[in-house]
């Protein structure tokens, strides 16, 4: 089993870990910054975007390692488009519910957790010990930090981003595009394209 993962980043070597030990058993890097950036940690750089559609048969999987939203999104539909196989690559060390769905393209870092009918997007991320609980729906490419909490039936929308060890509260929804600050507590719906921080949280006037 032989994974391509887009995007030489730290991010990206968080993917190339949990990849390794779930089982597949080579990693490959592809940049844009290539040639000039060659490794990843210990993981080679092989070529760039160009490089990598030229090469998808040669791999089982391809995975987006970029951080950015937006970015995530653009790469991932570009992949589509050129018939890559997207997997979804799961820590063995997180907890996913079989009664949960994760969609193409999404990772999911040691000691998280997905819980029952919660229905995770395409390009999401799910990050180190994050929680989406029950009923949860999470649109495709946000971004889930590490130690954040969604409570039952959150619904988060595209390309929105919980930041680090952040909690929302049951049955409420978070707009496209929009961001919660680290540590913040969402107590009430947020507008999508906002930046909301604090407890309770906030939108930013900075």
């Amino acid at each position: 089993m032989h994974l391509a993962i887009l995007g030489a980043s730290g991010h990206g070597k968080v993917i190339a870990d949990a990849a390794e030990q779930a089982g597949w058993q080579s990693v490959t890097f592809f940049d844009d910054a290539w040639p000039e950036l060659e490794e990843n940690g210990p993981w080679a750089v092989k070529g760039d975007t160009r490089a990598l559609l030229s090469r998808l048969a040669d791999f089982d999987g391809v995975v987006i390692g970029i951080g950015n939203n937006r970015i995530r999104a653009d790469k991932q539909s570009e992949l589509a488009r050129a018939g890559a196989n997207l997997v979804s690559i799961i820590h063995p060390a997180a907890i996913i519910s079989p009664r949960s769905s994760i969609g193409a393209g999404s990772v999911v870092f040691a000691n998280s957790v997905v819980n029952p009918c919660a229905v995770v997007g395409a390009g999401v991320i799910v990050n180190t010990g994050a929680v989406v609980e029950h009923d949860c729906v999470v649109g495709d490419f946000a971004h889930i930090s590490p130690n954040a909490v969604l409570a039952g039936g959150v619904t988060l929308g595209q390309q929105a981003w919980i930041g680090a060890c952040a909690s929302v509260r049951q049955l409420l929804s978070v707009g496209r595009a929009s961001v919660v600050g680290m540590g913040a507590v969402v107590t009430k719906d947020v507008e999508a394209g906002v930046t909301v921080v604090g407890n309770p949280a906030r939108v930013s006037t900075r």
